[in-house]
């Protein structure tokens, strides 16, 4: 049997048309951020919101909570804002608050889990979490249109608000000078990077979401450097690595979140070689 007629094969079961379009609208809303994460030096505070989102959904999960949106996003909200208050605080280190924050809350979280869970395969279910490993390819089809819902919100604010979050990404002094509310879009990157951390824990699982988020900009950059450039090359790419890293996992029996990331991180590799050679011709 060819590839194409194991894809063909494949595609007619609905769990993996599911998979393929959340991972892609996923992929398509968590590259917009991840330049804006990248040039405010913010990369880690996905690593570090995943973290916060697995110990919530610990604690929704010892409480019995059938949605476990209804209080991992909450909870991952508000540490959003804190990490990206503190961030701004002199007086306090923000990568600090973010390693504890980070490591605080997947202790807890996997504490929790042994517990008080009642699983008899706890392992498998810490390593689904963690790494997404079947998560993606489980989903129904309510999680996919309240997942479709959530990231076309995303993309539409992000268009909407560009201008505004380009001035309060590279110069947020000049634009709190200007009158731009900067407190307000400072609030509205948290909740929407929040509302990323937690869609795209179902895709790569909690320690694999900063990837996701980081990969595509970084990728973009070695070879463009405006910013509208970046953040149309990032989505691209982003969303052709999730594609390509949920069908090949699919086809390969591979985990799809650590597949993805492998994708994103070969993407990396080409992109940094191809950005070389313009600046060995500058030189």
């Amino acid at each position: 049997m060819s590839v194409f007629e194991k894809l063909e094969m494949y595609f007619e079961f609905p769990f993996v048309r599911y998979a393929l379009i959340a991972g892609v609208l996923i992929a398509l809303c968590s590259s917009f951020l991840g330049v804006t994460l990248v040039l405010r030096r913010y990369s880690y505070i996905g690593d570090g919101l995943s973290h916060v989102a697995f110990g919530a959904m610990a604690i929704a999960s010892v409480l019995g909570l059938s949605d476990y949106m209804v209080l991992v996003l909450p909870v991952t909200v508000i540490c959003a804002v804190l990490l990206l208050k503190k961030g701004q605080d002199t007086k306090i280190n923000g990568d600090a608050a973010i390693a504890m924050i980070s490591v605080g809350s997947l202790a807890v979280g996997y504490m929790l889990m042994n517990l008080f869970s009642a699983s008899s395969n706890l392992s498998g279910d810490v390593c689904s979490t963690l790494f997404g490993s079947t998560s993606i390819l489980t989903l129904t089809q309510n999680e996919v249109l309240l997942c479709a819902g959530l990231s076309l919100a995303v993309t539409v604010i992000f268009i909407l608000l560009y201008n505004k979050i380009f001035s309060v990404t590279f110069d947020e002094n000049f634009s709190k000078a200007v009158g731009l509310n900067t407190a307000f879009y400072n609030f509205l990157t948290a909740v929407i990077i929040a509302v990323i951390i937690v869609l795209a824990m179902n895709l790569v699982g909690s320690l694999l979401i900063s990837a996701l988020v980081i990969f595509p900009a970084l990728s973009a950059m070695r070879v463009f450097r405006s910013f509208r450039a970046v953040i149309i090359c990032s989505a691209i790419l982003s969303v052709i690595c999730a594609a390509a890293g949920i069908i090949t996992a699919i086809l390969a029996g591979t985990p799809v979140g650590a597949t993805i990331v492998t994708v994103d991180l070969a993407v990396f590799v080409i992109f940094s070689l191809v950005g070389i050679v313009p600046a060995r011709m500058k030189g």
